[in-house]
């Protein structure tokens, strides 16, 4: 297994379809996945990439501020970051939500919309992954919009015959979620990352540059997978078959700091987004980061955003409480 799977895995993502969509021309819809599209396959996705598949005729998408591209047949379009975002005929339109035109299926199978001016014909199958884990750097180092030739990637067969299998069983109202789905949503996720990540400059330090690289992508995997571990730069040099020192320099030069401030940064990270969006206690978030008591967690907190977890965490929640008095 590659690392941008394995970092990926490391997520728990979760796929399924949701939408089976039959356009003509002309037409335009604005659309965004909600938490509670995913609610029969996740209890609370805290993550979500919404992703389209042309299975017949083309679309323009476009997120708020970037050009629209265009999508042909046999291409997927995802969406790292869940953007509301315009899907048409051609650009320039006038939108209608899309959620107006759902009409939910009666026996609990695919929702449907089917819309347009009686053109020219588009058909797309609109699914998901989703998480319940709060970040992953791979997710948010990914562009709004990433576009996948299925025809032209190294798994093209496997992700072409599954999706025109997925497209047969929903004729039939099934398939809306499945292993089979999970699997091919994931997978097609890696194929745009993959691509994505090889036309990066060669110059650049960035994250997904260290992800493409054999030794230092399973370095970054491991870190990912087992965040509470006790790594130093000699132990995760051992697991790539480095020395040290050449590990520090490759690792430093691609993702643009050294291993171990990396591995602080991870785990802090983690745990402020566990520390604002969940009830965990302190020693619990010390455990879950890899700190052998709640006194060095705190400590090592402090230096990396100016306060303690525990006043930290009480500043969060007086500044969403006085903005939701300010919205009410």
């Amino acid at each position: 297994m590659d690392a941008i799977s394995e970092v990926l895995r490391s997520v728990r993502l979760t796929g399924g379809l949701f939408l089976d969509a039959r356009f003509t021309a002309p037409w335009s819809v604005l659309a965004q996945l909600k938490p509670e599209h995913c609610s029969t396959f996740l209890a609370l996705p805290a993550q979500i990439i919404c992703y389209h598949f042309v299975i017949a005729g083309n679309l323009c998408i476009a997120v708020e501020g970037e050009p629209a591209i265009t999508v042909n047949s046999g291409e997927v379009v995802l969406l790292p970051r869940n953007d509301t975002h315009t899907l048409s005929s051609e650009p320039g339109l006038k939108s209608v939500p899309v959620s107006e035109l759902v009409k939910l299926a009666p026996d609990g199978g695919l929702a449907r919309v089917v819309h347009g001016g009686g053109g020219a014909g588009t058909h797309l199958m609109c699914g998901f992954l989703a998480s319940e884990e709060l970040y992953n750097p791979l997710i948010a180092a990914l562009p709004r919009l990433l576009k996948l030739d299925v025809r032209a990637g190294l798994s093209r067969d496997w992700i072409e015959s599954s999706m025109r299998f997925a497209a047969s069983e929903l004729t039939e109202g099934r398939l809306a979620s499945s292993p089979l789905l999970s699997r091919l949503s994931e997978l097609l996720l890696v194929e745009a990352v993959r691509n994505y990540a090889s036309a990066l400059d060669d110059r650049e330090s960035s994250w997904l540059r260290g992800l493409s690289d054999p030794q230092i992508g399973r370095a970054l995997a491991l870190i990912h997978q087992r965040i509470a571990a006790p790594w130093s730069a000699e132990s995760l040099a051992r697991e790539v078959a480095l020395s040290r020192s050449a590990f520090v320099d490759r690792f430093t030069t691609l993702v643009g700091t050294p291993p171990i401030r990396y591995l602080t940064q991870w785990r802090l990270r983690t745990a402020q987004l566990h520390l604002k969006e969940t009830r965990k206690t302190i020693a619990q978030l010390a455990h879950m980061a890899g700190y052998e008591s709640e006194e060095a967690f705190s400590r090592a907190f402090k230096r990396e955003f100016g306060l303690p977890p525990a006043r930290w965490r009480q500043q969060q929640a007086q500044s969403d409480e006085a903005m939701a008095l300010a919205k009410s």
